[in-house]
């Protein structure tokens, strides 16, 4: 009984920020983007290039994991429920 307990207080801590990452709830993955982005172009400062900075991650590539992430805890969270019941 208390790994079903554990199992669905588990599930939803993945599926929530996974959900939210992979639907783009207000531009979780563009802000996410934006953040790699920005890190990627002072990096390219501290070396001394001042030239434009390559992209490395696109928001659409971010909300793959996410995607992963949000189906991972939503099967983690129906194995508590199927443990319980």
């Amino acid at each position: 009984m208390y790994i079903g307990i554990f199992l669905l207080t588990l599930g939803p801590a993945g599926a929530v920020p996974g959900g939210w990452l992979a639907l783009d709830v207000r531009g979780a993955a563009a802000s996410l983007a934006r953040w790699g982005n920005r890190n990627t172009e002072m990096r390219m400062q501290a070396r001394g290039e001042l030239g434009p900075p390559q992209r490395r991650l696109s928001a659409g590539l971010y909300r793959f994991p996410g995607t992963a992430m949000a189906l991972g805890g939503s099967v983690v969270a129906l194995a508590g429920l199927a443990e319980l019941a």
